[in-house]
């Protein structure tokens, strides 16, 4: 009996799907790569996954920058000040801001599973300073030049 117990529990354990990651991301005023960031600036994540936005400093907030979500994604748009959690189910890459400080370059990239970069993507009509920060986040993770 406790053989037969213990094959059901093997069977069980390894049949069982993989379980979706908590990512976390800080919302800042400032780290050592400057002012108004997010921290991390690139996740890679799996789909299913899900990211935790954290309110470490008032004023800041996550949402989906529009042009720059994958094809059937909606995006989100947190309120100022409030944690959320998203998860991501479709692949790709989705850029993300902080709504009040966009113009000062507050962005970053999540990539979901492993999609390419779509050339629509850096190509975003979006702010001076956060399209040199895309650029650099991108650059340094190996897409781009």
């Amino acid at each position: 009996m406790r053989l037969v117990s213990a094959l059901m529990l093997a069977s069980l354990v390894i049949s069982a799907p993989a379980f979706a990651e908590m990512h976390e991301v800080k919302m800042l005023n400032r780290n050592a790569s400057g002012p108004m960031v997010y921290e991390p600036d690139f996740l890679q994540i799996a789909p299913g996954d899900t990211v935790k936005f954290i309110k470490t400093t008032s004023g800041h907030n996550a949402a989906t920058v529009e042009g720059m979500v994958p094809e059937g994604h909606e995006g989100f748009l947190g309120k100022i000040n409030e944690e959320i959690e998203v998860k991501l189910d479709e692949k790709g890459f989705y850029g993300i801001k902080c709504s009040p400080h966009y113009g000062m370059g507050m962005v970053m990239v999540i990539r979901v599973g492993d999609s390419d970069l779509p050339a629509a993507f850096p190509a975003a009509d979006v702010p001076e300073r956060a399209k040199k920060r895309f650029v650099e986040i991108l650059e340094r993770n190996g897409y781009g030049k």
